[in-house]
């Protein structure tokens, strides 16, 4: 075997390791902006569409319908729908996205500590990089 082929091979095995990585599909799930917003949204307790849609009105209704979908096809969010007139649809974190809540809260709080460092970086990097 060559060593491009050993090479080829290599890249192969990793990308398949990856592919099936636990932390990998969960950061793939979890990495989308909407996901985020709409999880911590969530937090203060069950939504309806309009509800969400209002608070996080920089997201389309396809982004944000697609988001749901997603969150909970993972079983992250329970969807129920009250048969009225008009049908009322609401959204709440299912117990797998509850415990996420710890994780969510810190991610914020690092956010705040951190975002003066964070824009400097960004200053300084455009400085350099224009």
């Amino acid at each position: 075997m060559t060593a491009a082929q050993r090479r080829d091979e290599a890249r192969a095995a990793y990308a398949d390791y990856l592919a099936g990585c636990p932390a990998r599909q969960l950061f793939d799930a979890l990495g989308d902006k909407w996901v985020g917003l709409v999880l911590a949204a969530l937090l203060d307790g069950p939504r309806r569409h309009s509800s969400l849609a209002r608070e996080l009105a920089s997201a389309s209704q396809k982004m944000l319908t697609q988001t749901l979908r997603s969150l909970e096809r993972d079983g992250l969010v329970e969807r129920s729908v009250t048969l009225a007139v008009p049908v009322q649809v609401e959204y709440r974190l299912s117990p797998l996205g509850e415990s996420l809540s710890p994780v969510l809260a810190q991610l914020k709080s690092w956010a705040f500590e951190h975002i003066g460092e964070i824009d400097a970086a960004r200053r300084a990097y455009a400085a350099a990089n224009s």
